[in-house]
């Protein structure tokens, strides 16, 4: 799957602005300094966001964004789609009766690849943004965690 900044850049700041809004508007210049992205790409990126109905803005002195619903409600896949990130594995293009060979044909492995945006999908729409900013990811990985014992290998093993 190829998910590009804009995607990414999208959870990282609406997970930022679901952590630290506590019901008061954040400035995005706050977001850009703590996640370390352009202001002018968040500024563009919550054009977009705000368009897909998922932050609302509030202008004037202590303006900022604040988020359309809870969290707990916002799914991870609703940001991504939001700013126009499809979410696919294939080199097809979405809807097209066209196939991803030069041809025009499907390439053998066509419904491995599909398989696997649906799937992927599937997560990162069973996934909101209170799952992230709380750590309820099943199977996360990171500095927080606790290390898994690595499998070692018998010298017999090969015998």
């Amino acid at each position: 799957m190829k998910l590009t900044t804009k995607g990414r850049y999208a959870v990282m700041a609406m997970a930022d602005l679901a952590r630290h809004s506590c019901g008061s508007p954040v400035a995005l210049a706050e977001i850009a300094d703590r996640q370390e992205i352009s202001l002018s790409y968040l500024e563009q990126l919550f054009a977009k966001l705000r368009r897909g109905d998922l932050v609302k803005s509030v202008r004037g002195p202590g303006g900022g964004y604040l988020l359309s619903r809870e969290a707990d409600e916002i799914r991870i896949s609703d940001v991504i789609l939001a700013v126009d990130e499809p979410i696919k594995a294939t080199r097809c293009e979405l809807g097209s009766p066209k196939g991803c060979l030069p041809s025009s044909g499907r390439c053998i492995t066509h419904d491995l690849w599909e398989g696997l945006s649906h799937q992927i999908q599937l997560y990162l729409g069973s996934v909101s943004l209170g799952d992230v900013i709380e750590g309820r990811i099943a199977g996360r990985t990171g500095f927080d965690s606790h290390p898994q014992p690595e499998a070692t290998i018998s010298a017999n093993a090969a015998d």
